[in-house]
């Protein structure tokens, strides 16, 4: 089974969805991805159809935003 991805931009909110989130499915079913540090990440998370951070990309596909922290949008150069 693969694992999920969660994306975040390091916001107050974003790192407490991840704290969250690691402590529901636990941190090796999930890659944590910080879109701030890692902005080759940005155009990865948009294919695969993030529109705000955080969200949880599953490992069927699905994405699941969580609370809402930034747009996508807001993350490119």
């Amino acid at each position: 089974m693969s694992k999920s991805v969660f994306y975040h931009a390091g916001c107050p909110v974003c790192v407490s969805a991840e704290q969250d989130l690691v402590n529901l499915i636990g941190s090796e079913n999930v890659t944590i991805v910080h879109v701030g540090e890692n902005e080759e990440k940005v155009g990865e998370a948009e294919q695969k159809g993030v529109k705000s951070v955080p969200a949880l990309v599953t490992s069927n596909g699905n994405v699941l935003h969580i609370n809402y922290g930034a747009s996508i949008e807001d993350l490119k150069n």
